[in-house]
């Protein structure tokens, strides 16, 4: 005997309830530091925007976040390294210019002198990389960015995971 599903109305309310679920806009960074001085993150300065960021971007449609950030590195930088733990989870709040979404950002380790003679942008995306210093971070980037940055930094030094509201640790 076949038997063939039926799908029942609860099936189909349930269904429905899942499909007007919010969606929310997820992007995965990581924090790469100077071997030499873990002080210093890496950036890179986006062709399509001001400013500069960490590597990272968007994640992909059923992609977990850290294989986002592990295929952004690959992408954006041309390395191939697994990130770490995770630095931060930041909620960024909706406004004109974008919806809400939440920033996912783990360590990505330590980059050596032959690591980085190894980088290769996507020119059509990224015009540059650079290291900086925390303390310059303001100057470099828009002010969420900065903030963002300046706690993950804090985060890994400490050993901690933090959640932020915005760039910043809520209460």
């Amino acid at each position: 005997m076949t038997v063939v599903p039926v799908e029942t109305t609860a099936d189909s309310s349930a269904l429905e309830w899942r499909r007007g679920l919010p969606r929310k806009r997820m992007a995965a960074a990581s924090v790469i530091v100077d071997d030499k001085d873990d002080g210093r993150v890496l950036l890179v300065r986006p062709t399509y925007r001001p400013g500069w960021d960490l590597p990272g971007g968007v994640v992909e449609q059923d992609e977990a976040p850290l294989a986002a950030a592990r295929r952004e590195l690959a992408e954006e930088l041309g390395l191939d390294r697994a990130p770490g733990r995770l630095l931060a989870v930041d909620w960024v709040p909706p406004s004109p210019q974008r919806t809400e979404g939440l920033i996912v950002v783990f360590d990505g380790g330590r980059l050596t002198r032959e690591e980085a003679g190894r980088i290769r942008l996507p020119a059509d995306e990224l015009a540059a990389w650079s290291f900086a210093a925390a303390d310059q971070l303001p100057d470099l980037m828009a002010p969420l960015l900065a903030r963002r940055v300046a706690a993950c930094l804090a985060a890994r030094a400490a050993g901690t995971t933090v959640y932020l509201e915005d760039g910043v640790l809520p209460g």
